[in-house]
C-alpha cells in the first residue's frame, strides 16, 4: 500500500499552500504526466484569453490522466506549473485549491516566455505514485 507523506524539514519554512517535500513508500506504480493544456475536443486551444478557464481545464485534464492511470489527485506527489504571465499567479491559487485543497503536494510554479502554442496561458505537469 502506498504511503504519501508531505513534510518540510524543521529548518525550512513550511508554506501553507504547498509541500516542501513528499516522501513516498510502498509505491507500485509511478505516473509521469506530461504537461496538460486547455485543449478542446478537436485538439484546438480552448478558452482563448480566459486564464481561469484554461487553468481549470488543465487541472481537469491532469485529474483525468491520473485517474486513467489508476489513481486520484491524492496520489500526485509533484506538480510543475508554467504560466506565460506571472500576474496570473493570484488567479491560479483558488482554481488549484478546487482540485487539491488548501495544501498542494510539492509544487513549482514558474513564468515562461511562451508555451508550445501562443494561446496557451498555462501548462501543468505532474508525477503521481500508486
Amino acid at each position: 500500500m502506498v504511503n504519501i507523506e508531505q513534510y518540510a524539514a524543521k529548518s525550512v519554512w513550511d508554506p501553507p499552500l504547498y509541500s516542501q517535500a513528499v516522501k513516498v513508500t510502498g509505491a507500485q506504480t509511478i505516473l509521469y504526466i506530461a504537461g496538460q493544456v486547455a485543449y478542446d475536443d478537436k485538439g484546438n486551444v480552448a478558452h482563448r484569453g480566459d486564464f481561469k478557464a484554461q487553468a481549470r481545464a488543465c487541472l481537469q485534464a491532469l485529474k483525468a490522466q491520473v485517474e486513467a492511470g489508476g489513481g486520484t489527485l491524492q496520489n500526485i506527489v509533484k506538480v510543475n506549473t508554467y504560466l506565460t504571465d506571472i500576474r496570473h499567479r493570484a488567479d491560479y491559487g483558488p482554481v488549484r485549491e478546487e482540485f487539491f485543497g488548501k495544501k498542494m503536494p510539492a509544487h513549482t510554479l514558474v513564468a515562461v516566455a511562451a508555451l508550445a502554442v501562443p494561446e496557451f496561458l498555462i501548462e501543468v505537469e505532474a508525477v503521481a505514485v500508486i
